[in-house]
């Protein structure tokens, strides 16, 4: 068969609906300024999709600094790629000042998320090597795992936040790298971004008390919002010490692109040197080393934009609870609300809410969450009121009542113009 006729023949479990979500469902336009209220299709929308956490994406202080970084150096410099000619001391500098802030001896910077955490995985282990994870990691760390396993590495997973399962694999991965003469490595996240529940690092580090294994935590959407600090899960379980690898990126609390990996001067040193995603990438271009320092130093040094983000986040979460929602496990600032239906009902229901309530919000169906199930996934940040909070809560109750009603009933997903 010609593999574009096999492309053909199949789009994928998405891919399959493209005709009717293309640019509704999926690929949607949100347009203006960063904020709360956005334009989408032409009208005002109360948006609660953007991983903005703090509000940074529009704070006047960052867009100066984006705005005159990129004056000076435009958006090509440094040319190269780290290793060989896109090396400055602005990198060096927020590269320190990273890993000061999440307790860490040195850290390194990558270009993004989901690519860097794939070469992190592919750097740290090798074929003898061992990996154990949890089965709702994200699809940055499967890939990462996949390439692992193409490579003859072997691997085990554990049910999400299994502890017993947990220590059952590593029970099974201690014996497999004592055969291959390899190590662990245990993977898991600070938040759980689809779910918003926490990694389980308390109860995992307590486990190296009988295996021998290193820790990778992907903390995503924990920096910036979790722990006293800010620094992330591990801070807020007091674990920050025996987290052996520390994984962020830029593109939640910060809101830009990027990323870094931090942990002791002997890993960071050894993945500068072999993290093949960076040796042969061109550098992070200075406006967005520039600006990342930026959002870290307010990050820092105003908690206010924390306080602001948890106060939205307390009251929506709280507000939908007591009118009855199931927000599952959720600990972080993302917030699932999980009905039942199926995805010609998601849709019509998608649509009421942005076309009659003006509210846009992330819709999540089979394949990502069991059939017979709807996640409309919130995303609370700093600059959101609690007149928006108040508004949505009314909002999704009528949208309940018109679900349990039967009004989005339909027998093919809605078909758009």
């Amino acid at each position: 068969m010609d593999i574009f006729e096999k492309i053909q023949k199949s789009m994928g479990p998405l891919g399959q609906h493209s005709k009717e979500a293309h640019g509704y469902f999926t690929f949607p336009k949100l347009e203006g300024e960063i904020s709360p209220k956005m334009k989408f299709r032409g009208k005002e929308v109360l948006t609660w999709s953007l991983n903005n956490y703090l509000g940074l994406a529009n704070h006047p202080d960052v867009r100066k600094a984006d705005a005159d970084a990129a004056a000076i150096y435009g958006m090509a410099y440094p040319m190269g790629a780290r290793m060989m000619s896109g090396h400055t001391s602005k990198h060096e500098e927020l590269e320190s000042q990273l890993a000061d802030f999440v307790e860490k001896e040195d850290a390194y910077l990558l270009n993004f998320g989901y690519q860097g955490m794939v070469s992190i995985i592919d750097t740290l282990v090798n074929r003898n090597d061992v990996i154990v994870y949890d089965s709702e990691s994200h699809a940055c760390i499967m890939d990462g795992v996949f390439l692992h396993k193409a490579k003859g590495g072997k691997s085990f997973v554990f049910a999400h936040n299994d502890m017993a399962k947990c220590e059952k694999m590593l029970g099974f991965a201690t014996k497999r790298a004592k055969e291959t003469g390899g190590g662990i490595l245990l993977i898991t996240e600070g938040v759980f971004g689809m779910a918003g529940d926490l990694g389980n690092l308390k109860d995992i580090v307590k486990l190296k008390e009988k295996f021998n294994f290193r820790i990778l935590v992907d903390d995503a959407h924990g920096f910036g919002t979790m722990g006293k600090t800010g620094a992330g899960v591990a801070e807020h379980f007091d674990v920050t010490k025996e987290i052996d690898v520390h994984f962020s990126t830029f593109a939640k609390s910060m809101a830009g692109i990027g990323a870094f990996v931090a942990a002791s001067e002997e890993v960071i040193n050894y993945l500068r040197y072999n993290l093949r995603s960076q040796i042969f990438a061109k550098s992070l271009p200075m406006p967005m080393v520039i600006g990342a320092l930026k959002r870290l130093e307010l990050l820092r040094t105003q908690p206010e934009h924390k306080a602001n983000l948890w106060n939205v986040v307390n009251a929506l979460q709280s507000g939908l609870r007591s009118a009855g929602f199931n927000l599952g496990k959720t600990e972080s600032p993302v917030t699932p609300v999980f009905l039942e239906g199926d995805i010609p009902e998601a849709t019509e229901l998608t649509m009421d809410l942005r076309e009659n309530y003006n509210i846009f919000c992330s819709i999540v169906v089979y394949p990502v969450i069991p059939k017979d199930q709807i996640m409309l996934r919130i995303i609370p940040t700093a600059v959101h009121t609690l007149e928006d909070v108040e508004y949505t809560i009314k909002a999704f109750s009528e949208i309940q009542e018109k679900l349990d009603a039967g009004k989005y009933k339909s027998d093919k997903i809605a078909s758009l113009l």
